[in-house]
Order: structure tokens, then sequence, then C-alpha cells
């Protein structure tokens, strides 16, 4: 009789590996071969400044409490701004996810609107809600809730028909298949789609800062641009990395906890 031997596991379907040292390290080469560069010559002053002196640049910032001074405005409007546009853009998704009256009204006006540059509005925002907070808070909420809703009723869409008819066949109330086979199987998407309307909404909150804003991250790289002080343009620009990368791991955390019934 032959020996029986174990067969391995082959159903990982194509898993991402968490590799934790690998981004860091990109990071560190490139400002690595930039430091050198800039030091050498090879760069010049006029198109790159330093790490160093970039570093140099936080560190004054954080020192006179200026960092906070920009950083913490333009987190409260990120937050407000975002948490609008997002919720109305994930509820409206869902609607014209699953009533079709609801989609032949509203798609075409969401069609009308995503393609429009929402930059292109912030004067009609500031004609509307005035140059204070209400114009910027109305321009990050609109450039969130477009990519939003595509996301969301395009995830609706591509939930499994199959596992849909299977809640019927098992005569699961309408309200028991969006709750347990329609919204799980969607948050996939809508959380993807989520991650790329808050980067959008980053953007826009530079745009809208640089407009009639005293303090903020958009506000203080306006402030640099001007002068051509490259360290302070780019620290805010690097400011505005972090925060990127801070609301990707915020999602990708979201994700994890969410999705978890996910292999």
């Amino acid at each position: 009789m032959s020996e029986r031997k174990q067969v391995r596991f082959r159903g990982g379907g194509f898993q991402p590996v968490s590799i934790k040292w690998v981004g860091p390290l990109v990071f560190v080469v490139l400002i690595a071969l930039i430091e050198i560069g800039t030091r050498s010559g090879v760069i010049t002053a006029l198109t790159l400044p330093k790490p160093s002196d970039v570093f140099a640049t936080f560190v004054e910032l954080w020192s006179t409490g200026a960092l906070w001074q920009h950083l913490l405005p333009s987190l409260t409007r990120l937050l407000v701004g975002s948490a609008l546009g997002a919720v109305s853009g994930i509820a409206i998704g869902i609607a014209i996810g699953l009533f079709s009256h609801v989609r032949a009204g509203l798609v075409p006006l969401v069609a009308a609107l995503f393609p429009v540059p929402k930059i292109a509005l912030l004067p009609l925002f500031v004609i509307w809600f005035g140059i204070d907070e209400g114009s910027k808070y109305a321009l990050i909420a609109l450039g969130t809730f477009t990519p939003t809703v595509v996301a969301t009723y395009g995830a609706v869409d591509n939930v499994d028909r199959s596992l849909i008819r299977m809640g019927q066949s098992f005569d699961l109330t309408w309200r028991s298949i969006v709750w347990k086979i329609v919204l799980p199987g969607a948050m996939p998407g809508i959380l993807s789609g989520l991650r790329i309307s808050l980067a959008i909404g980053i953007i826009l909150l530079v745009a809208a800062e640089m407009l009639g804003a005293e303090y903020g991250i958009g506000a203080y790289i306006l402030q640099a641009g001007s002068l051509y002080d490259l360290e302070r343009l780019f620290a805010g620009v690097v400011i505005l990395s972090v925060l990127g990368v801070a609301v990707s791991a915020g999602i990708g955390a979201l994700e994890r906890r969410v999705l978890r019934w996910r292999v």
C-alpha cells in the first residue's frame, strides 16, 4: 500500500502577504538618493531642496507650534466635508442600486456632475456659502460625494446574484437579503471607492484653502510658493503625503475589521 502524502493547501485565492518593511525601505532609499544628489550638485537647489533642510523646517514648525496651527483647521475641514460627502454618497448609491425609480432619476444627474471639475465650482460656492468655512465644506463634500455614489451603486450591482437568489429560495425577507447579502457583498467595493474619494477630498482641501484661508496646509503651501521657499513648500507637500498615507491606513484598518469574513 502506497504511503499517503499530505497535500499542501492551494486555496489562498491570491491573498496578498503583508511585508511591512518594504514600504518604509522604499521611502528611505528615495530620500537618501535625493540627499546625495542635492549635496553632490547632481540635483540643483532650484529643483529640489535637501531632505535634511526639509526636516529642519519640520522641526521649526513643531517647535513654534505653526504645524498644528495649520494642520488642525485642515483636518477639521477634511473630516467635516468628507463625512458629509461620503455618508450621503453611500446612502444614495445604495438607494440607486436597490430601487429602479431612484436609479432612473439620479444616475443621469450623477453622470452629469461626475466629470465636472469640482475646483471650477469653488467661486460659485464662495458666492453661495461665503468665503469662510461653508464654501470649503461644500467643495470637499461634493468632491467626495460623486465618486462615492458611483463606487457604491457599482458595488451593489456587482453582488453575486446567485447569492441573492439563494436567499430568496430560503424565503428570506427583502430586508434580510439587503442586510445579510447585498451590503456585505458590496462592502469591498464601497471601501475601495471611499479610499479614492478621500484622496480627492485632500486635493480639494488644498484648493479650497488656497482661496481665502489664513490657516491650513493649502494656505501654507501657497505662502511658501509665493516666496519661492522650497523647504517650506516641500514640507507642506510632505504633510499632505503623510495625511494621504494616514487616510489609506485608516481605510485599510476598517477593511480588516469589516471584511474579516473574506478569506
